[in-house]
């Protein structure tokens, strides 16, 4: 330990955290590879699975959207339009206030999605088990 009461840093974290980073982006290609393979933009897949993961009883917002995905406003209602434009999804007033447009997919966006998932969840299990190995590294 240092004189300020932190860990020194050691050739091994470093060594932890560049697998870590690098597993990471592994998947992350891996799952873009997948959206082309499946005609869509690594975001346009992102989109997908965050309106299908929005929490609650109503559809996100482009708000909401924009939120989950990192973006700006005027840049998530760009996506929400070619996605739109692709039938991946549809604009919805919201039921209590109609200032609010929600995002729905379509059938087809529920189809590709349905597609692209089961193999996701079991590259993200791979890389749990990646992470969980790193982090009992690191502590020792």
């Amino acid at each position: 330990m240092g004189q300020d009461g932190v860990r020194a840093l050691t050739r091994e974290d470093f060594e932890h955290l560049l697998a870590f980073r690098t597993s990471l982006r592994r998947f992350q290609r891996w799952s873009e590879d997948q959206a082309k393979a499946a005609g869509l933009t690594h975001v346009q897949h992102q989109l997908l699975v965050a309106v299908k993961g929005h929490p609650g009883g109503l559809p996100p917002t482009v708000r909401d959207l924009a939120s989950y995905l990192l973006l700006r406003h005027h840049s998530t209602v760009e996506l929400v339009d070619r996605a739109e434009a692709a039938g991946l999804v549809h604009r919805v007033a919201d039921p209590r206030d109609a200032r609010l447009v929600r995002v729905r997919l379509t059938a087809k966006g529920e189809r590709i999605l349905t597609e692209l998932t089961p193999a996701h969840l079991v590259e993200l299990h791979s890389l749990a088990a990646v992470l969980d190995e790193l982090v009992a590294g690191a502590g020792s």
